[in-house]
């Protein structure tokens, strides 16, 4: 892999927006050379509804990258989250020649057929992404290209949003003086972060909690599968706070970050809290604090794994594991709660694989920043436009001796270029399916 040189992931969220600059070297190894992360007031629920504010917020946090780094950003991949995104997958199929070897054009008329389904069209398509192949009901095949068959099938995961939210994301980024590379769906981001390579073998549910959503995405073998917004973030549990204890906004989250958890029995046993209610000092223990947190915190836990059943059957018995990420996922007890609530092994996810000043975003709140990143190194592998790729991610030795480096080694497919069929072209198709 040639040196695809510098990468920017931009973090546009509720609660904070966050830079990461990363160079990636001929070994394909990712150096984190910078990161500026600042509080974010300019959106409501992953979407922009001041763009003032917003703006000025990319610039305070890509200048504190910058200072880190020592470059100067002039584009960057942007994430997507909010509750106008739709996700749906559809079923293709194209019908092979007897006695012909699958070729590339064969592929593309099975995923021109799964694409073509009625989409609202004030959606903007943000990803299409071609799962395993099932050729003569054989599945499990990622390359069909050369093998023989007569009937070739695909399922393609579609993520779109909706036009105006994205609009006001690029308008932004271009006050803020930046190129927008791609937006790219929060849950993916993340994944493409935080999954470890055993784990790329296997079913994994991502779950990126952040302030106002909780982005899920169901990763099988490497490839985005599901994908699913939620409207409960960490900010629901800080209003709970608010609503019941009836204190500052500032102070019930100072409190939710230092002195919660998800399971009282974790809280801190021997410490005593002053809080201010009404003019009244008042004393509340850890213990009751995380009372309050626990319910709201199972309910967006009893939601993903809602969402995950009515998709793919029962939790436990589809997945091999789940993987919490996003500033919620900080939470202390949660890991323990979400074991509880799922019946699967759980982790907390902070971003792999990484070398440079990598101590800088081993957090979960870099992992969708980080994520961007490595999106971005698949889609530059190949400059002719390819994307969407499933990542082959080997250990190699960073040149700082950092022992967990991981090199990317995309799996490219073609972008699908649009094209109106002429009417030569309509029947010619129509008997190249029977014969």
């Amino acid at each position: 892999m040639k040196g695809l040189g510098i990468i920017v992931g931009l973090d546009i969220g509720t609660t904070k927006i966050c830079t990461v600059i990363g160079e990636v070297g001929a070994n394909g190894v990712l150096d984190i050379i910078g990161e500026g992360t600042v509080s974010s007031d300019g959106l409501k629920g992953g979407v922009v509804v001041n763009l003032e504010r917003t703006t000025n917020g990319i610039r305070a946090s890509i200048a504190a990258a910058e200072r880190m780094a020592g470059v100067q950003v002039t584009s960057a991949y942007i994430n997507v989250a909010g509750l106008h995104l739709k996700a749906l997958t559809s079923h293709g199929m194209a019908a092979i020649r007897r006695q012909h070897e699958i070729a590339r054009e064969d592929v593309d008329r099975a995923i021109e057929s799964a694409r073509a389904i009625n989409l609202d069209p004030n959606l903007e398509v943000l990803h299409e992404l071609p799962q395993e192949y099932v050729l003569d009901a054989m599945e499990g095949i990622r390359n069909p290209v050369g093998m023989k068959g007569v009937r070739l099938e695909v399922d393609v995961h579609i993520v779109a949003g909706a036009q105006g939210p994205l609009a006001n994301l690029r308008r932004c980024a271009a006050d803020a003086g930046l190129h927008v590379d791609g937006l790219v769906l929060q849950s993916y981001a993340s994944g493409l972060a935080v999954l470890e390579a055993s784990e790329r073998e296997q079913t994994m549910v991502v779950a990126d909690i952040s302030g106002a959503t909780t982005d899920v995405g169901v990763f099988q073998r490497g490839n985005l599968a599901r994908s699913f917004v939620l409207p409960l973030g960490g900010d629901r549990i800080t209003d709970d706070l608010v609503s019941i204890l009836k204190i500052p906004r500032e102070e019930a989250e100072r409190l939710k970050r230092k002195y919660g958890s998800a399971l009282p029995e974790l809280a801190e046993s021997d410490v005593s809290l002053e809080i201010t209610q009404s003019g009244q000092v008042a004393t509340l223990s850890p213990f009751d604090l995380s009372r309050i947190i626990k319910p709201r915190m199972a309910e967006i836990l009893d939601l993903i794994r809602h969402e995950v059943d009515d998709c793919l059957g029962p939790m436990e018995l589809v997945a091999n594991g789940v993987v919490l990420t996003g500033g919620g996922a900080l939470l202390r007890g949660l890991p323990e709660l979400a074991r509880e609530r799922f019946k699967l092994g759980v982790r907390v996810g902070v971003p792999v694989g990484l070398s440079g000043v990598a101590d800088a975003v081993l957090s979960p709140a870099h992992a969708t920043a980080v994520g961007l990143i490595r999106y971005g190194m698949l889609n530059r592998a190949d400059p002719d436009g390819y994307e969407d790729a499933t990542p082959i991610i080997e250990p190699v030795t960073a040149g700082n001796g950092a022992e967990r480096a991981l090199a990317v080694k995309p799996v490219l497919r073609p972008k699908l270029e649009k094209v109106t069929p002429t009417l030569w072209d309509k029947i010619r198709d129509t008997f190249k399916d029977f014969f």
